[in-house]
């Protein structure tokens, strides 16, 4: 039997597509009877109003495990977004997590043990995109959900990284401030 997992956050960004594409996910992970499952039985029943809490679905009526549930970071404002968001990236989220499975970062015998609150970034340009590449957008938060798992199931990056690499680390937005590009 694995280790307890209590909680766990990891994050990841993955960009390199076209514009609008790019996956910030943010997660947190434990165990269903601890924290986690708390707070993910008290999402998924708070719904509101452009923030609909959704499980992460393969397809309908094929939920993955452990069960997912996304949040958007996002006020949903239109039913085109909101088809690109319950469709293209919910079943990406669902493959990252799988993935995660299948790579040994989320134990196998805790699949059903284990909840994770998924924090969705996507682009609102998506909605006017009418060239938007499914696939390039599925790829793209497949594999940061699946480095956003990862991060936090390895605890990266480490204290001690952070504290070496501190001063030579400055936030993007932060630095186009200074640059006057914002």
């Amino acid at each position: 039997m694995s280790e307890r997992i209590v909680m766990r956050t990891g994050e990841s960004l993955v960009a390199g597509g076209p514009p609008g594409t790019a996956a910030e996910p943010e997660i947190v992970i434990g165990e269903l009877d601890g924290p986690v499952g708390t707070a993910l039985a008290t999402l998924t029943g708070d719904q509101a109003s452009g923030h609909s809490k959704v499980f992460a679905i393969l397809n309908t009526d094929i939920q993955v495990r452990p069960v997912t549930l996304m949040v958007s970071k996002v006020t949903v404002k239109n039913s085109r977004y909101t088809n690109i968001l319950m469709g293209t990236v919910q079943a990406a989220i669902a493959n990252g997590v799988l993935d995660a499975v299948r790579a040994g970062d989320i134990p196998k015998e805790k699949a059903n043990d284990l909840g994770i609150i998924c924090s969705v970034w996507l682009n609102p340009s998506v909605a006017t995109d009418d060239n938007l590449d499914h696939q390039i957008l599925f790829d793209i938060h497949r594999k940061a959900t699946a480095q956003a798992i990862h991060k936090a199931m390895t605890n990266t990056p480490d204290i001690d990284w952070l504290l070496d690499n501190q001063d030579k680390i400055t936030h993007k937005y932060f630095q186009m401030g200074l640059d006057g590009k914002i």
